[in-house]
């Protein structure tokens, strides 16, 4: 049965963080706060917690379209093909913030993601999830978790998250009330950006 964990995003209680941290580590589940929605994530380089979470979302591994959460843009190189100078820019002025930008994908990708030409990235406007990040070392690999109400699309409140999803996974994470709107997702691998899924974050990113 998962832990419920309390965070606060204005001052994270380092040792609290770090617990979660280790649970990751040992390739625990953990659901988490965003800028946006909660969302379900692992350590991008634990191929047995990517197969659970492939397996709770009901998806082939090899096919999912998970985005990368980074504590900053810093991470950028290790995953992404070198980006142009407008592109750039645009990542620059919108993160952090409630984008998941699609980049074209390099050879240093985990192998769970090897065959992969493009990788989205996250980086949230929420300091428990950059904290999450910047302690495990690298990304976390992550999917929101979806609300079966057909009138709320996304489960807002932690206890009630907490309710549902407890025996699937390791922690959750209290950091307040979530959003019920997602990222907007927009692709920036081409010649043009093009939005996949318009949501929280504004259209005008130029």
């Amino acid at each position: 049965m998962a832990e419920l964990i309390r965070l606060y995003e204005e001052n994270p209680n380092p040792k609290q963080v770090q617990k979660v941290v280790d649970v990751l580590k040992k390739g625990g589940l953990v659901i988490y706060p965003t800028d946006t929605v909660y969302g379900l994530g692992c350590d991008i380089t634990n191929s047995k917690a990517l197969q659970r979470v492939a397996r709770i979302k009901g998806v082939k591994l090899a096919k999912a379209n998970w985005s990368f959460i980074c504590a900053d843009l810093s991470n950028l190189s290790d995953y992404v093909r070198q980006i142009d100078s407008p592109t750039f820019k645009i990542l620059k002025r919108t993160l952090p913030g409630p984008y998941t930008f699609i980049l074209p994908g390099n050879n240093n990708l985990p192998k769970d993601f090897k065959k992969k030409k493009t990788v989205g990235i996250r980086v949230p406007d929420n300091a428990i999830a950059r904290a999450l990040v910047t302690g495990l070392g690298h990304p976390i690999v992550s999917t929101s978790i979806r609300d079966d109400d057909d009138i709320l699309e996304y489960t807002t409140d932690p206890e009630l998250i907490f309710e549902k999803w407890q025996n699937l996974l390791d922690v959750v994470i209290d950091g307040g009330y979530g959003d019920n709107v997602a990222s907007t997702v927009i692709d920036l691998s081409g010649d043009e950006p093009e939005v996949i899924r318009e949501g929280k974050g504004s259209l005008d990113i130029y």
